[in-house]
């Protein structure tokens, strides 16, 4: 049975708990990045209550978490700013627990769902996204994980508020723009890294991400079933994130790819998630859904070249190199990286990339300050 459960935690610091931090969906990177702020945290002598939902049912956290939390947030006492991610319903909490309204209240966007990618245009729920929308409205601070992230949001509000029917809002976009700014997602990188130069004379391909639609795993095997059928030589590990609703393409993929599965599946260990990573030569994102990217960078510092379409955030990041135009020319690459593996470990180690940009030791005091908790 699903663990429903809400966690609440409180570390007083030297004054008191002076931030209040509400994550409805802790796990995976979400997990990861409230990881990263408490260390700071506690590395400045700065108190914080966390409340936490487990990462279940990603829809109904969405949709229910302020109800859920109500009864469970601590009374306000010393806190001074509440942080969120835009997952919770922020107006809607503050409706339900008022006294909270009095905090500065910052939110985070991981991602948006304005341009969450679906079959068909009807398909789309826009509550979603009008969620995010009054989220917005009710903060002080709205940060996003990228310009990207901010750039899409931005640009998806009027066609929301166009929907209404009528008494549609102005200004909308312009209020929270003037509000909101690019704080990059700390990235934790692994302390010891080697400058490893795989000697394999086969190319290891490595596709980490979350085995979900919108990380687009059928692009992906398509073109790898096609490098098979076309007699190129590979290894392939497959990690991630396994959700519980797997597409079908991954067990047809351990069918078909046997000879070349190295690796196929979670692992909990993060020393043995970077081992393995290591060990790869070329990191692959087929996303249709990305805003940042966390395990194509780790990848990418653990010694990985990155393959990467010319879209979504990808192109902020990464050097024109990297970034491929179709899933044909993905191929083509692979075909040739295949038949010569040293020319991938050539260009890797010529990859011009800041990953001190994304680095949470650099990052987080910038948090800190923003949250405006550290006076």
């Amino acid at each position: 049975m699903a663990n429903w459960g809400c966690d609440v935690t409180t570390n007083c610091g030297e004054r008191g708990p002076k931030l209040l931090i509400i994550e409805p969906f802790y796990g995976g990177s979400h997990k990861e990045h409230i990881s990263c702020l408490i260390e700071g945290l506690i590395r400045n002598g700065i108190g914080y209550t966390l409340v936490t939902l487990s990462p279940k049912k990603w829809h109904w956290r969405a949709r229910c978490s302020a109800l859920m939390l109500r009864d469970k947030i601590p009374e306000i006492s010393t806190e001074e700013a509440l942080f969120c991610s835009s997952i919770l319903n922020l107006p809607e909490l503050l409706g339900l627990r008022p006294d909270l309204c009095q905090l500065r209240k910052v939110v985070y966007f991981h991602e948006n769902q304005s341009i969450y990618p679906v079959k068909q245009v009807k398909e789309r729920d826009v509550q979603y996204a009008y969620n995010e929308i009054t989220t917005s409205l009710a903060a002080d601070l709205v940060l996003f994980n990228s310009n990207f992230n901010r750039t899409s949001f931005l640009e998806n509000i009027n066609k929301i508020i166009r929907l209404f029917p009528d008494n549609r809002p102005k200004g909308i976009r312009e209020q929270i723009e003037d509000k909101s700014k690019v704080l990059y997602y700390p990235m934790k990188y692994p302390v010891s890294t080697t400058d490893k130069v795989p000697q394999n004379s086969i190319l290891h391909i490595v596709w980490p991400h979350r085995w979900e639609f919108d990380k687009g795993p059928e692009d992906f095997f398509d073109v790898i079933l096609e490098l098979k059928r076309l007699d190129c030589k590979f290894h392939l590990s497959v990690l991630g994130q396994v959700c519980a609703d797997v597409p079908l393409v991954f067990h047809k993929a351990t069918e078909e790819l046997q000879e070349e599965i190295v690796h196929f599946g979670y692992l909990k260990s993060k020393d043995e998630y970077f081992e393995v990573l290591r060990a790869c030569d070329v990191v692959v994102s087929t996303a249709k859904h990305e805003f940042f990217g966390v395990s194509t960078l780790e990848a990418t510092y653990c010694g990985c070249l990155p393959l990467v379409p010319n879209n979504l955030v990808y192109p902020e990041i990464y050097p024109e190199e990297c970034l491929y135009k179709s899933l044909n020319d993905l191929c083509r690459t692979l075909q040739k990286f295949c038949s010569e593996p040293k020319t991938v470990r050539e260009l890797r180690r010529r990859l011009c990339l800041d990953f001190s940009k994304y680095c949470s030791k650099n990052l987080i005091p910038e948090y800190i300050n923003v949250l405006a908790v550290n006076e």
